[in-house]
């Protein structure tokens, strides 16, 4: 790190230090080809000495390539040089040669050698051009600053030789003598299962730090690294772990490492106690149901991973103590560093067990004494106190303090005031403020009747100035039109910026399902202040879309169908306009359906949704009939309140049923259901011409149609058959769905149903088809379709067919554990019950057909559907037979498309 004069001649020798010098490079020569290494060089020089003819300039930096060994360039043929000159005798001590050398690698360098002229200002004599340039020492010196301060070498000295000319004049040699830093070509890591280089790699880019494969080493760079890398294993429950790192040579150039990075794991610390020290009022048992991190181990450790220390997490658990106990009156309560105890290590050394010792101070127990507001002048003390549900005398709980303010927020940003926020200000009255001597005594007692301590609460509101919206600007939606979006917006322009209309107007957004669902985050939507407007806001929403056309060309097999081939269109934002339209031809071995649907959600601009849909289907049941029908409806809807609207649909069709299994029309089972016969339209031409209107009415608030967290749907329709046709029946139905977010990966779902359906005037007997079944993977998903439900089970003399004849009643429940496991794809725990009666019978406990299991639930975007493999174990399956007519198996697996509900 130095730069030094070699003295001849009997000049003297001189030593100056130059390490940490900052560079700066000449940014005002005109570029020339490259110089070598010795570069430019008089045509006159002294014997031995190797030439370089032609004038070097600072060319522009090259980029960093691989390793260049820089020999000089050819020479002019003799008939192009200048006869050589000789500088004037008087002439001062003169540059003569320009030398780059790398003398500790080789003579062989990294870098291009045209990136170090670049930062050499000094020039050589050109003595064919009759140019000669002074010796300076300054500027040498500037060189060498420039050079050391690229960062790229971690040796540099210059030597300075004295060559003289022929006439007696001293020319210098200039010789940069280089050593390069080390570039990085490969970096690993070693040693360690827990750890492996995906996560350290992820680590890293959280971190913001990256080892870049061509790049120098750098030490602080290396050392950070360690630590990251050591963290990593100490969340494991390395806590002993060490990091270290081995730097190794590579051929194909000089300075080229390879960095590993060696982790020794050490034993891996396990929790066998956690014992608090401290605590008298709080016992050690609740405390522990606190800790989020470090728990004790159990006996699913081995499956949970339950019981490994995680010091770096102690700091997450150390708050949710705190503030478990400010949440019970404990406003002083404090949590120290916790200590570790070895008990044992393992006989293999892999595994230490600890005592984990965490010490507690509580503090005393406090009461609400008064309760107050200061800086509140936008809303009264009066309409913000029944915000916060704490009263005089009861025991303080920060946790009601927090839903106050997060009720106090949504107030005041209903009103524009973005900036909104407020924090308790606690005041014991048993406590003298050691800032303040002089402070006044608080009035009224210090303890209540009963003994505890009082502590006075004063909520510092700060409100902040009111906004208005500037401009709403929507980004991403490259299909989906700006008025689809914007007619979910219940934000206006030069309007209040009412940020609860924001939210709402975020879920609504989410329910189309047109884009990927928007978190609310600091950068979606994003909300800036208006440059050079006062109380102004601009508000940007970005969206990615989402596929929602569906096209299906092909063919494929399922428990509706069977084997079948399918050529459909369906979108629900049809041209980005955010119109539903369905062309579907369906034909199959066991199913057809051709259909066409258009449904327009803002008809005339207005919010009034209005369909049409004309069908053709015919469906094979097996072992059973197959039904047939055609027609159509058309729908009216319109809102009545936030996320409810209420439908009128008309529909008329005519069914017949066909193929109708033997087994029913046999004597003995037409004498043990004397209405079947009539069920199955036998004498009836097969037919049935259905005409009904249904009025509905839906409430929903799930987040989104196709991954739902979190979010209610109530659902109310009643089917009144006979305004026309020759069936007359009543059918209401009533559905409660609730999705509630867990985690931000995980989510609860829970359905409820009931349906009933009786005839009347003129009809005695229902239809088969429109009798209530059960089962199928969008009721209770163990079992067949229309496997659940009433049948013919025959006499002990006459064992019958078993045959399912329906009933007039269903309950049905299903709850959902989802988890999302990457991206689309979906883990789901499942509980299913149902059961269904008929005329006269009641439900039963006993009764219940339930089916638990596990389905992995994937998005396909090209098809636009969920895709469902269901496994499934059905305990309560007496009396259900699948349909081959064979008792339904304790274990299933099926596969489907949707959702259950």
């Amino acid at each position: 790190m130095h730069i030094r004069y070699v003295a001849v001649l009997g000049l003297s020798g001189l030593l100056w230090a130059g390490a940490g010098v900052a560079a700066q490079a000449r940014q005002d020569q005109p570029s020339a080809p490259a110089a070598a290494q010795p570069a430019e060089q008089p045509a006159d020089p002294a014997p031995g000495v190797p030439q370089s003819p032609g004038t070097v300039q600072p060319p522009v930096p090259a980029p960093v390539g691989p390793p260049v060994n820089a020999a000089p360039p050819p020479q002019p043929a003799p008939a192009q040089q200048k006869p050589a000159q000789l500088p004037p005798p008087d002439s001062p001590p003169l540059v003569r040669y320009i030398q780059l050398a790398f003398p500790t690698q080789g003579d062989v360098s990294v870098i291009e050698p045209q990136t170090y002229l670049y930062y050499i200002q000094t020039q050589p004599s050109r003595s064919s051009d009759g140019v000669w340039v002074p010796y300076n020492e300054q500027t040498v010196l500037e060189d060498f600053k420039r050079l050391w301060g690229t960062k790229f070498l971690d040796n540099l000295w210059i030597e300075v030789k004295d060559e003289p000319y022929e006439n007696g004049v001293i020319g210098k040699r200039i010789i940069y003598n280089m050593e390069e830093r080390q570039r990085v070509k490969i970096v690993d890591y070693t040693g360690s299962k827990a750890v492996d280089s995906t996560k350290i790699d992820e680590k890293l880019k959280e971190e913001n730090v990256t080892i870049r494969l061509d790049s120098f080493i750098d030490p602080g760079l290396i050392r950070q690294v360690e630590g990251i890398v050591r963290d990593l294993l100490a969340e494991k429950g390395f806590q002993y772990a060490s990091v270290t790192h081995e730097i190794k040579s590579m051929p194909g150039g000089p300075k080229l490492v390879h960095i590993t990075f060696v982790m020794n794991e050490g034993p891996k610390v396990k929790i066998r106690k956690v014992d608090f020290e401290g605590n008298t009022k709080i016992s050690d048992g609740t405390l522990k149901g606190e800790l989020k991190n470090n728990k004790e181990q159990w006996m699913f450790s081995f499956i949970t991973g339950r019981g490994t220390y995680q010091e770096a997490k102690f700091e997450e658990d150390a708050e949710l103590l705190q503030e478990f106990y400010r949440n019970q009156g404990y406003i002083a309560a404090r949590v120290g560093q916790p200590q570790l105890e070895v008990l044992a290590d393992s006989s293999d050394g892999k595994t230490r067990y600890v005592e984990l010792k965490i010490p507690v101070q509580e503090g005393e127990r406090y009461k609400v004494g008064n309760f107050a507001f200061e800086g509140n002048k936008v809303a009264k003390a009066e309409g913000l106190r029944p915000l916060f549900k704490l009263k005089e005398g009861e025991f303080y709980s920060e946790k009601k303090i927090r839903k106050g303010l997060e009720q106090a927020r949504e107030l005041y940003g209903t009103g524009g005031y973005w900036e909104f926020t407020g924090y308790p200000d606690l005041k014991p009255r048993d406590i003298q403020d050691p800032n303040d001597p002089d402070a006044k005594k608080p009035e009224g007692p210090i303890k209540t009747k009963d003994g505890f301590p009082i502590v006075d609460v004063t909520m510092r509101m700060q409100e902040g100035e009111q906004y208005f919206v500037n401009r709403i600007t929507f980004l991403g939606n490259t299909t989906t039109r700006d008025n689809v979006i914007r007619r979910e917006i219940r934000l206006l322009e030069n309007g209040v910026f009412n940020t609860e209309a924001l939210k709402f107007s975020l879920k609504r957004i989410n329910q189309l399902g047109y884009f990927k669902p928007i978190e609310a985050s600091a950068e979606n939507p994003k909300v800036e202040k208006t440059p050079g407007e006062k109380n102004k806001v601009d508000v940007t929403l970005k969206f990615e879309e989402q596929n929602r056309n569906q096209l299906t060309f092909g063919a494929g097999v399922s428990q509706f169908e069977g084997f079948f081939g399918q050529l459909a269109f369906q979108t629900s934002n049809f041209m980005g306009r955010g119109e539903s339209a369905t062309f579907s031809i369906l034909a199959g071995r066991r199913a057809q359906n051709y259909q066409v649907a258009f449904t327009e959600p803002f008809l005339f601009d207005r919010p009034i949704t209005a369909g049409i849909d004309l069908f053709k289907r015919e469906l094979r049941y097996i072992f059973a009939y197959t039904q047939a029908s055609s027609g159509g409806n058309i729908v009216f809807g319109f809102p009545v309140g936030n996320f409810t609207r209420s439908f009128i649909n008309y529909s008329l069709e005519q069914v017949s049923v066909k193929d109708v299994n033997p087994f029913y029309l046999l004597p003995e089972v037409i004498n043990r259901n004397p209405f079947l016969q009539d069920a199955l339209l036998v004498g009836q031409g097969g037919k049935r011409t259905i005409s009904q209107i249904t009025p509905s009415i839906v409430h929903n608030t799930i987040d989104n149609p196709i991954f739902p967290t979190q979010g209610r749907r109530y659902t109310a329709t009643v089917d009144f058959a006979g305004i026309g046709g020759n069936t007359n029946f009543i059918k209401p139905r009533v559905e409660g769905v609730w999705m509630f977010k867990h985690t931000n990966r995980t989510s609860f779902g829970v359905r409820g149903q009931f349906e009933y359906i009786k005839p009347y005037g003129s009809t005695k007997t229902l239809p088969i088809f429109e009798k209530l079944f059960l089962g199928g993977e969008y009721s209770v998903r163990g079992y067949d379709i229309r496997s659940i439900g009433p049948r013919d089970v025959g006499t002990p003399q006459q064992p019958g067919t078993f045959i399912v004849i329906g009933g007039d009643k269903s309950a049905l429940f299903n709850a959902e554990y989802l988890i999302t496991i990457a991206g689309p794809v979906r883990l789901v725990l499942f509980y299913d019950a149902g059961q269904v009666r008929d005329t006269g019978q009641s439900f039963r406990w006993q009764d219940w057909k339930t089916s638990t299991g596990a389905e992995i639930r994937f998005f396909m975007p090209v098809l636009n559907v969920p895709f469902r493999l269901i496994f499934a174990a059905n305990p309560q399956r007496d009396g259900v037979y699948d349909n081959n007519l064979r008792p339904a198996k304790q274990f299933t697996f099926k596969f489907a498309v949707g959702s259950t509900f």
